[in-house]
């Protein structure tokens, strides 16, 4: 009988990384596989991206509408609770042997949560990393403690789930999957990237990728001195949106402002994967906050100027600068980043966070591990200096 395996996905960014676990799943012949969108993929505020999904191909067998057209923590806190009780009606019809999830958004907690009362056992991606910065780090944990198998991109993150008190056996270390893309897809020349643009890319490209740091009361208390930086920054900057968390909303605004008044700034809201990547290629720095910096900008060698809190405890390799969220600290770790001897220097540089083989790796263990027994995780010894004096 072939194994029915659900995918959830939320978001442009997950989707990005699952896309060669999913084509893997979808041409094996011993998969049923069932994807699962929901949130910001619905939602025309932040591009409607299902469609991106039913253009590359895959069967959608349950779309659920959750994400509140909000701005705060509140609207969060509801999205979660909406995702909960539409989850709970589409995997109680569809009862997959496996449930997939990835990385750390807070709205996989649904899935996540789901699953566990249901006894749907769960492989999850990405586990074992640090972002000090974000809720996204309680998150990643809480996941990783009610999933059964576990993809994780480095050797320490593997070590942390480990050290989490999961059994070895089930905490395998496959690499991003994001990093596929550049391994298996085809990205796009800078000509057919100006095209499908719609823009003429100068020689000095600043790529933003900004988001709300979800650990602070106020979100977007770091974009102040960000926005700052950035009047006093030369060149051309082209921002994509920030994720769906509280304070988004204000970012937009803010980014829609700087854009109207300096004609080399452009937005967009989506860009498509395969674009996303050809651009870090083609683009001179990435600028902000974004896990893709650390995770993915380090395959092209590109230097990426790491602002604030967010991504704080991240593994990194030597293409990332690290910047205070302060106008001063900002500008100069951007003009360290387009120093011809710093940028030299990342020419061979290795990506710690794997290989592009993260999808096969993946797809062979959630096909052949064995299904029975596999809810039942046995506790670990505790290690010999946490333990009580006899």
């Amino acid at each position: 009988m072939k194994r029915t395996i659900a995918v959830v996905t939320t978001s442009r960014a997950d989707y990005s990384h699952l896309y060669w676990v999913l084509r893997d799943l979808q041409a094996h012949p011993e998969v049923d596989l069932r994807l699962i969108v929901l949130a910001a993929h619905l939602s025309p505020e932040f591009g409607t991206t299902v469609i991106e999904i039913e253009r590359d191909g895959f069967p959608i067998a349950s779309r659920i509408e959750c994400l509140l057209s909000s701005d705060s923590d509140v609207g969060m806190a509801k999205t979660l609770g909406l995702a909960v009780l539409g989850l709970t009606d589409a995997l109680a019809q569809m009862r997959p042997d496996l449930l997939l999830l990835i990385a750390d958004r807070y709205e996989m907690l649904a899935p996540a949560s789901v699953a566990l009362t249901l006894r749907i056992p769960v492989a999850h991606i990405e586990g074992g990393e640090i972002s000090e910065g974000a809720i996204d780090d309680a998150v990643r944990n809480a996941i990783t403690k009610m999933a059964h198998l576990h993809f994780t991109s480095t050797d320490t993150a593997r070590a942390r789930v480990i050290s989490m008190g999961e059994e070895a056996w089930r905490v395998h270390r496959a690499g991003a999957p994001s990093l596929d893309h550049i391994r298996r897809s085809t990205l796009l020349t800078r000509p057919e990237l100006q095209q499908t643009l719609k823009l003429s890319l100068a020689d000095e490209v600043t790529v933003v990728a900004y988001h709300p740091v979800t650990l602070f009361e106020d979100t977007t208390a770091e974009a102040d001195a960000f926005f700052a930086a950035l009047e006093r920054l030369s060149g051309q900057i082209i921002f994509c949106y920030p994720n769906a968390d509280a304070g988004s909303y204000e970012l937009m605004d803010r980014i829609r402002t700087f854009c109207a008044t300096h004609p080399d700034a452009h937005l967009f809201i989506n860009l498509a994967s395969i674009t996303y990547w050809s651009l870090l290629r083609e683009a001179s720095v990435l600028l902000g906050n974004s896990s893709s910096g650390i995770m993915e900008a380090a395959s092209f060698g590109l230097p990426v100027v790491n602002v604030g809190m967010r991504q704080q405890g991240r593994e990194r390799g030597s293409n990332i600068l690290d910047a205070e969220a302060s106008v001063q600290s900002i500008l100069a770790q951007v003009a360290r980043s387009r120093q011809p001897a710093f940028r030299e220097s990342l020419r061979s540089m290795t990506n710690i966070y794997g290989d592009g083989h993260a999808a096969e790796r993946i797809v062979g263990v959630l096909t052949s591990t064995p299904l029975n027994g596999l809810l039942h995780k046995r506790a670990q010894p505790l290690p010999a200096e946490l333990r009580p004096p006899q």
